[in-house]
């Protein structure tokens, strides 16, 4: 089994240097100028060379062997965070988009301090949805493993060739009273990043294609509460407006999830 090294990941973390640079004053534009949704957030496309980017897709397993199956009312996808088990490129983009540099040139673009990494990829890692797979509105588990520190920030790219709007697996950001949605195709060679609190409302539309669409995640933590007051919550789902069972099932089910986890501080399981 191949281990992990790191010769790629410089010149990851030098091309993402670069793109925010070259596009810091639109992006930070477009994050304090968020349309349509409460959540900021700003889109980098072609953050890599077009060469490197497909290199990334081509690393992922056509088949997802080797990925762990979600599968219930909340989600159906396929994550790992078991990234030595993958060719070497897939930890190399996941750690760069952890370098110190990149966390600080994010945190100059967002305005969010005390930024830190998520290195145990409790949140993070890899993605895959298959044809009919979907991911419900929820808002994010609002902390770290150790719950010391608050998650804050979502790093999101996309990296299927030629991926469009009418495939599915599409970004979703919703309103508070998620009546209302903003669509974020999941553009090959495109990163997002989102804020995450207590309102930031977003799920993935089903995949409606034959192919899979693969994006590495990672997420900023810091010991700086997004409100002025401490919280805690875990990931908490609901169901889309016409999904009125969902809502329902959501409701009890995240009321029963946060009161198990807070009575014994256990938090989601790490797959």
């Amino acid at each position: 089994m191949e281990t992990i090294n790191y010769k790629n990941k410089e010149f990851y973390v030098e091309t993402i240097l670069n793109r925010i640079e070259e596009g810091f004053k639109d992006l930070q534009d477009e994050w304090n100028n968020h349309q349509a949704t409460p959540t900021k957030h700003l889109i980098i496309d072609n953050l890599l060379q077009e060469k490197e980017a497909l290199d990334i897709f081509d690393a992922f397993p056509r088949d997802g062997s080797g990925f762990f199956n979600r599968d219930s009312f909340r989600e159906k996808k396929k994550t790992s965070q078991s990234l030595d088990e993958f060719n070497p490129i897939l930890g190399e983009i996941t750690y760069a988009l952890q370098d110190q540099r990149v966390i600080d040139a994010v945190s100059e673009l967002t305005g969010f301090k005390s930024l830190e990494p998520d290195p145990m990829l409790y949140a993070g890692g890899l993605s895959m949805m298959f044809k009919d797979d979907f991911l419900n509105p929820h808002i994010d588990n609002s902390h770290d493993a150790t719950r010391s520190k608050y998650r804050r920030l979502n790093l999101l790219y996309y990296v299927s060739p030629e991926w469009k709007k009418e495939n599915g697996a599409n970004f979703e950001l919703w309103n508070e009273s998620r009546d209302k949605v903003k669509t974020i195709t999941s553009k090959f060679n495109r990163l997002v990043i989102m804020e995450t609190n207590k309102l930031s409302w977003h799920s993935v539309s089903t995949n409606v294609f034959d192919e899979p669409r693969c994006c590495v995640s990672n997420y900023y933590f810091s010991r700086i509460s997004p409100e002025d007051s401490e919280y805690f919550h875990v990931t908490s789902f609901s169901g889309r407006p016409e999904q009125f069972g969902k809502i329902i099932l959501g409701k009890f089910d995240n009321c029963l999830r946060n009161t198990f986890s807070k009575i014994t501080k256990i938090g989601r399981g790490k797959k």
